[in-house]
Parts: structure tokens; sequence; C-alpha cells
């Protein structure tokens, strides 16, 4: 046990600390599963080779599916859609679930331990394909026509001539999904990052010219 039960608790079963030996916990699942805690002077065989409460976190984490978002962003990706240089581009996380946005829950058990863990978006890294990175703290906000020019409230971009390059051009737009997750059991908490969960789209974007004649 870590700590070790204080001299006087019933677990050293008469015995003390400055004798050796050491208190240990032992899980046994049959015939009722109870937890029994005894004085050894040495330790069990295969005594620690339990998993730990972070290791079980894990499995909470991985029973939870976590994944990429599905992308919302205007302008449309594919043919027939171009956005224009200094135009607002909205982006967003579309139809946000659980596995994509959080908050999800989730309990795993194992070596006698059961650990729950809560999963929720930290933040949106969107990687805009011209140099620019943009960081949203929220899902976004889901671009409608009644917005015209306006600008995203929350998650949000504009291409400048500096970042166009030949009309048309597809920039690749990369959102890269940051979560947190914390943990509780067998008397411990934490907290775990999860970074790396990536969705792509390709979006054009073109200069309006302007004629002049006389």
């Amino acid at each position: 046990m870590d700590p070790q039960p204080g001299p006087d608790d019933p677990a050293w079963n008469g015995h003390t600390p400055a004798e050796g030996g050491a208190v240990y916990g032992c899980y046994q699942p049959l015939p009722v599963d109870i937890d029994v805690y005894l004085w050894l002077a040495a330790p069990p065989p295969a005594s620690g080779a339990g998993p730990s409460p972070r290791q079980v976190a894990d499995l909470a984490v991985d029973s939870m599916d976590l994944h990429a978002i599905s992308m919302g962003i205007v302008p449309e990706p594919g043919p027939g859609s171009m956005g224009i240089v200094g135009m607002p581009v909205w982006m967003w996380a579309a139809n946000p679930g659980p596995s994509t946005v959080g908050p999800v829950t989730a309990s795993a058990s194992a070596g006698g331990i059961t650990v729950t863990a809560t999963a929720s978006i930290d933040a949106i890294t969107w990687d805009m394909g011209d140099g620019n990175t943009v960081v949203c703290a929220s899902a976004g906000t889901p671009y409608e026509a009644s917005y015209g020019r306006a600008q995203s409230p929350d998650c949000g971009h504009v291409y400048t001539t500096s970042s166009w390059g030949q009309p048309g051009d597809a920039f690749t737009v990369t959102a890269t999904s940051d979560w947190v997750i914390t943990w509780n059991g067998a008397g411990q908490t934490g907290t775990i990052r999860l970074t790396g969960l990536t969705e792509s789209v390709q979006i054009a974007v073109g200069e309006v010219q302007v004629l002049v004649t006389s």
C-alpha cells in the first residue's frame, strides 16, 4: 500500500513498521468482490503487477472512440465553389457530437479498480494552408446565408493577397482537435491531453479583378 497505514492500523495484524515487511492490498474477486489487507514480511510474487489507475484511465479513453471533427467551412470544398481574397472564411465543427467535441464520460475496470474519465474538446487548431493557423476555443458557428459578409464571431480567417497565388488556387485546410480528459479512481485523479486527431479539405480562393473602361 502506498502510503502505508499508520502503526495502529489493524492491517498490521500485531506487527509494527519497525519489524520490516509491509501491508499489502489484495483484490479477491471470488466468491465475492472484496479487498483484503495483510502484513507480509516480503513482497508476494507478482506484487504490483496489476494496472495503475492511469492505465485503467487509458482504457476508459479508448472506449470513448474520440475522433476528428467533420469540417464545416465556407467557402465550401468542391467544384463550383470559390472563396474571394479579402472575404471572411467561416470554420466550424459540423454535426458536433460527444465523440468529436464532447463532453463524453466513460468508465473502465481492471485489476480490481474502476476509473471514470470525462473528455471535452479544449481547442481546434485550423491550419489554413497559407502559412497561418487559427486556434478556436469552441466548435465554431455554422455559417448561414443571412450573415452575408460578416466575420465569424468565434472561428474565422481572411485570405489576403500576400497568401494568394493563382486564380482558383486550392488551399488545404486542416483541423486538429486537442482534448483534455480528467479522470478519477482508486483514490487518484489526473489529466490526460490528447492531440493529433486531424481532418483536411481543400478550398479554392480567387481574386476579383476589377475592369476599368473609359
